[in-house]
């Protein structure tokens, strides 16, 4: 489906921007370490966008294309910033380790709950964030992945199971505190 509705291409390319920006924002600010590197990867993302607005889809389909684009550039871009996110987790480790928290409490929780996400696969860490922070369904996840529904939801049932586990043999009152259903 085309963007043969709209009169002209700047003016589709204006109505996508206003209606998906701050959801998109939203899931590249969470998947980045910097929020300049998030404002980069959306402007990117807008770029493409552009480049591409005759074959953009319309409606939730619109966002859900733009929330692929936006994980290719996350994926292409992972490598770069993997070696500069090593480097900024140790010295935050470092640091940790040498100022107590002011809610320690809520701190063992957040790094129980990361623990537990860093040991999951990639495929299914980003499978639960997206149903969790991003309140996206199996379906809406398998438009961004390129997968199945039903295999988004097979994955992500055991994705869900394999972080209780983690989670149950780090710390079993952390899980206790947190939420692993969907909306």
């Amino acid at each position: 489906m085309t963007r043969s509705a709209e009169p002209d291409p700047r003016t589709a390319f204006e109505r996508l921007f206003r209606e998906t920006r701050t959801d998109l924002l939203a899931y590249l600010l969470r998947r980045t370490a910097e929020p300049e590197d998030a404002a980069d990867l959306l402007a990117e993302t807008y770029l493409v966008a552009w480049g591409k607005i005759d074959a953009v889809p319309q409606g939730e389909q619109a966002r859900l294309w733009l929330f692929g684009v936006a994980r290719n550039l996350l994926l292409k871009g992972a490598t770069r910033r993997r070696s500069r996110h090593v480097l900024a987790e140790r010295l935050a480790v470092e640091l940790r380790g040498a100022v107590r928290p002011y809610d320690a409490a809520a701190e063992d929780e957040r790094g129980a709950l990361r623990a537990a996400l860093s040991a999951l696969s990639d495929r299914d860490r980003e499978i639960v964030t997206l149903t969790a922070w991003e309140g996206l369904t199996p379906r809406a996840i398998a438009a961004i992945t390129g997968s199945s529904a039903n295999v988004v939801r097979v994955r992500l049932h055991r994705a869900r199971a394999r972080l209780r586990r983690e989670l149950d043999s780090m710390r079993p009152r952390a899980r206790d505190h947190v939420v692993l259903t969907a909306k």
